[in-house]
């Protein structure tokens, strides 16, 4: 899953960067308000974690423009603000979840699992598709009773397949999802970690429309 994450406390940041991304995580960083709004401009991204104290734009201000704009990019703000009203005034901006400083970077990342869920319409923790099962939480994947061991960017590419069942995605928004700003992406990734996908799970789960993207189904019976 990829995340955008607007902090300008440098130490906080690279922490958040660090923690979020040894949970599975690809995080873009930005340090200032104007710089997020380029980026969420750009798309690509499930998740905002906003702080409120930004520089060149506030927090606030972005979400604001953010909702004016009909951006549905699900927004955890996340605050050294705790009183009351500015809880109330983030939430009736509309940021979907409110987190104060200090917090348990595993509560953090429990929330951002829930948004995501929300935003995809899943109450679940798990996705399923027919026998295949995928745990966001747990990073795990099984077909039936056998567990499937993926690399990390086969486990992100199936996971984003797995959001949207039968619906084709290209390779461009593939790679929006995989990579973060700083990767460098070889023109092949993509179709390289198709590949082993299908090698592991069987070659008529994900189908390749010529010309489109990829989409995943549940073979037949």
């Amino acid at each position: 899953m990829r995340l955008l994450l607007a902090e300008d406390d440098t130490m906080l940041g690279q922490g958040l960067e660090k923690g979020l991304g040894m949970a599975g995580f690809t995080v873009d960083w930005v340090r200032d308000g104007a710089t997020a709004q380029t980026a969420l401009q750009a798309g690509g991204h499930e998740v905002l974690l906003l702080d409120i104290g930004l520089p060149r734009q506030d927090g606030l201000q972005l979400l604001r423009w953010m909702r004016e704009q009909s951006l549905d990019t699900p927004v955890l703000v996340v605050s050294a603000r705790d009183a009351v009203s500015e809880r109330i005034a983030g939430l009736n901006l509309g940021a979907d979840d409110y987190l104060t400083k200090p917090f348990d970077l595993d509560e953090l990342i429990a929330r951002v699992h829930a948004l995501a869920r929300r935003r995809h319409g899943r109450p679940q923790p798990e996705m399923r598709l027919g026998p295949l099962v995928l745990s966001p939480q747990r990073r795990e994947v099984t077909l039936g009773e056998q567990r499937v061991p993926l690399s990390p960017r086969e486990f992100d590419l199936l996971a984003a397949l797995m959001e949207r069942p039968g619906q084709v995605l290209s390779r461009e928004q593939l790679e929006q999802r995989l990579y973060a700003w700083q990767n460098e992406v070889l023109s092949n990734a993509v179709e390289v970690h198709l590949h082993h996908l299908r090698r592991k799970l069987g070659a008529a789960w994900i189908r390749n429309v010529r010309g489109v993207g990829y989409k995943l189904v549940e073979p037949p019976q």
